[in-house]
């Protein structure tokens, strides 16, 4: 047995048993795959998939064991090569971070900055996505951290802690009668056009959940996955806004603005970082995890990469 039919059994599952899909993704042809496949099978005295003529139909029960042992086996190859890297080169490579609109353009700049000055040979790319794109690009190996607040703790193979806390923020015209009130209330919200994000980013379950919760519909008149669109069509009157809290800190920028903090309305929401399970982190991405908050370090990212990420939470 080899590593050539470790992976083309792992993309085989990956692409729901379709060999030609699998052939494409590892860039070799169908039958080839197929005959790895069998090979291996026989080899293992044993039938990893179930059959109908030519075409896979469904993984077997001790193929199900087989898949396990290949993630493991494939999980610490992709180790061994990180720790070659790490030792070859150690304060060189590319950072890459998989993370939401909102992340990328209020929290991560000046974190990047710092890392850049401390590690000056280090690329950093940024990905950015769903929060369920960012989980799947950290398990799939595309980014080495991910940053998000939704998704990332739905993922078995994903470690996730707690990074940091906040808020959604209402943002409205100065003149706007919402701004002369000292207490803004669900009810209020309900009876004005909202520009807010789309349901799956930055905390829009917990909106939907509190007016739900109190039995309103609210009026959503556009919904958008970034912070600055929807400020800009505040600014241009077409609704109130619903905004995460990083995107209106003080920074000068809107002061055309009236900010009134909505915690009280739809609770605090949690952004998360996440590592793959078992990965063998660089030195680096434990600085740039440390640089994203105080309340990460080194020795508590590796305990919880052993297992015991649940001893830390906000």
């Amino acid at each position: 047995m080899n590593l050539h039919q470790f992976r083309f059994v792992q993309e085989a599952a990956r692409r729901n048993l379709n060999l030609t899909e699998a052939a494409k993704a590892l860039h070799t042809s169908q039958p080839g795959v197929s005959k790895a496949i069998i090979e291996l099978e026989e080899e293992l005295g044993m039938e990893i998939f179930a059959r109908h003529g030519k075409r896979l139909k469904r993984i077997t029960e001790p193929g199900q064991h087989v898949l396990k042992s290949i993630e493991l086996i494939m999980r610490e190859v992709g180790n061994l090569k990180r720790i070659g890297e790490q030792f070859s080169a150690q304060d060189s490579g590319t950072l890459s971070i998989a993370t939401t609109h909102t992340q990328a353009r209020y929290v991560l700049p000046v974190p990047v900055v710092k890392l850049r000055e401390a590690y000056p040979k280090v690329n950093v790319s940024l990905h950015q996505g769903s929060p369920e794109q960012v989980a799947r690009m950290v398990i799939d190996e595309v980014a080495d951290i991910g940053i998000a607040t939704e998704a990332l703790p739905d993922h078995r193979e994903l470690v996730t802690l707690p990074c940091y806390e906040w808020q959604h923020m209402l943002v409205l015209p100065l003149g706007h009668p919402l701004a002369k009130k000292e207490r803004i209330s669900l009810e209020d919200l309900a009876a004005e056009p909202l520009i807010t994000y789309h349901p799956a980013f930055t905390g829009r379950t917990r909106i939907d959940a509190a007016f739900a919760q109190r039995k309103l519909l609210p009026r959503i008149a556009l919904e958008a996955i970034d912070s600055d669109v929807i400020k800009t069509y505040v600014r241009l009157g077409l609704g109130i806004g619903i905004v995460a809290e990083m995107a209106v800190r003080d920074d000068g920028s809107n002061t055309d603005l009236a900010v009134r903090p909505l915690g009280n309305l739809f609770g605090q929401n949690v952004a998360r970082v996440a590592f793959k399970r078992s990965a063998y982190l660089r030195n680096f991405v434990y600085k740039f995890a440390e640089l994203l908050s105080d309340r990460l370090d080194r020795n508590l990212i590796a305990k919880a990469m052993t297992g015991h990420e649940n001893d830390y939470e906000l």
